[in-house]
């Protein structure tokens, strides 16, 4: 299903890794999805398959709008569906719908349509992702590191995501009564680290900050604006969680 213009329309719910991750990823997709949502499982299962590809973070940020339908998403977080609505907001349009999916914080797309999300990424090659982030993970702390910006002017904030690698779910009502989901790199911790001035810089934080909720990878996002306006994603990097 898809709200448009704030009107409700029917179709689309309109490997291992280091500890130590250098990135260099080509981007990063955010797929904004729901339980309660008959057109989400085809885009999860595609989110898993970018999962795999490590020139690729892919990230599931399940969203609560939906949880009236009859059934109420396990995963999901209001935090998510405000995410959603802040990329709408910078976009200046009402495109609020799942399988959204998000590329390098620029392009919507839906999120089972792969020829789309591979597009968005070229699309975006030469803007986005052009800072190589460093995300060290130890059993007590997480500290990532971020260089200076190549002209310098870019700005941004720093943020580390807690992900789950895999949440199967056995969904009991609603329009996806009696499947079972898996749901790939599943966000559900957001720490924000600070903001960053286009310097070279670095933090640290207790791994007990992301821990909890089955979270077993970190990811660190520098993204371009701030939470009510995101813009594009400047680098990201991935580690398992030991």
């Amino acid at each position: 299903m898809k709200f448009h213009g704030g009107l409700l329309l029917a179709g689309i719910m309109t490997a291992g890794l280091p500890d130590a991750a250098a990135a260099d990823p080509r981007a990063v997709i955010e797929l904004f999805t729901s339980q309660g949502c008959s057109s989400c499982p085809a885009a999860d299962k595609l989110l898993g398959e970018f999962a795999k590809d490590s020139s690729i973070i892919a990230l599931s940020l399940p969203v609560d709008y939906w949880d009236y339908l009859g059934w109420k998403d396990t995963l999901a977080s209001p935090l998510h569906t405000a995410k959603q609505r802040a990329y709408s907001r910078a976009r200046g349009d009402r495109e609020i719908y799942t399988p959204q999916a998000v590329v390098n914080g620029a392009i919507p797309v839906i999120g089972s349509d792969k020829s789309d999300i591979d597009d968005a990424i070229s699309q975006t090659r030469d803007k986005a992702m052009t800072l190589a982030v460093r995300l060290t993970a130890s059993p007590e702390k997480l500290t990532v590191s971020v260089p200076d910006a190549k002209d310098g002017a870019a700005k941004g904030e720093v943020w580390i995501y807690g992900i789950v690698a895999a949440a199967p779910v056995a969904i009991g009502r609603g329009e996806n009564a009696g499947r079972s989901v898996t749901y790939y790199n599943v966000t559900r911790r957001f720490v924000k680290l600070g903001d960053w001035d286009g310097k070279a810089a670095s933090w640290t934080i207790p791994a007990e900050q992301i821990r909890g909720d089955g979270v077993d990878r970190a990811a660190a996002i520098l993204q371009s604006g701030n939470a009510e306006k995101p813009g594009l994603m400047l680098g990201a990097a991935l580690a398992t969680l030991r």
